[in-house]
């Protein structure tokens, strides 16, 4: 089932979400949704804050696009990203690492806007899956910078809040303008 992506400056956009102690019937079917609705959207990424659940859960997915990426390593054994993409996780921890890079990046709750966001180029990112597997996986490419973006959600933070000041300046009548218009 195709969700509804909720909208800057929607509060749940800002919480921090729950950590998941139990992977129950409505979070494998939240799970399944989400990558749906992703798709749907034609993106490579999607948090539960974005379909209105404050949850650590994310779902990503860059295998569209072998190429993306440079090397990928799932717990110390190097890997492919068909073999691990759609890949759904709950509860992670982040180390992003290497040099900064900065790349345009959009998101489906800012519909329409994208701006060059600088992020470490690469990470190491502990994460378990639904069924209760740990995966540590190191990345760097696009697929870094989306497990970035979407751990940021997990904990509340934003894309807009990673922009240069000059850039904010930029886009404030178009934030304004969503603000209004939202509810």
């Amino acid at each position: 089932m195709i969700l509804e992506i909720v909208n800057y400056p929607a509060p749940v956009l800002r919480q921090s979400g729950e950590r998941i102690l139990e992977v129950t019937e409505e979070i494998l079917d939240l799970a399944d949704n989400m990558i749906e609705t992703m798709n749907d959207a034609q993106g490579v990424g999607l948090a539960a804050q974005q379909v209105g659940h404050a949850i650590q859960m994310a779902v990503v997915d860059v295998s569209h696009d072998p190429d993306c990426i440079s090397y990928l390593r799932v717990n110390g054994e190097d890997a492919e990203l068909e073999d691990i993409c759609p890949l759904v996780f709950i509860n992670p921890e982040i180390e992003p690492r290497g040099e900064k890079e900065t790349e345009s990046e959009g998101c489906l709750s800012f519909p329409d806007l994208r701006s060059d966001i600088t992020r470490k180029g690469e990470v190491i990112a502990k994460v378990e899956t639904l069924d209760g597997e740990k995966l540590i996986i190191e990345t760097d490419g696009l697929f870094s910078r989306a497990i970035q973006h979407e751990v940021d959600h997990l904990f509340g933070k934003l894309f807009i809040d990673r922009m240069s000041s000059a850039r904010k300046l930029a886009i404030r009548k178009i934030l304004k303008e969503m603000q209004q218009s939202y509810g």
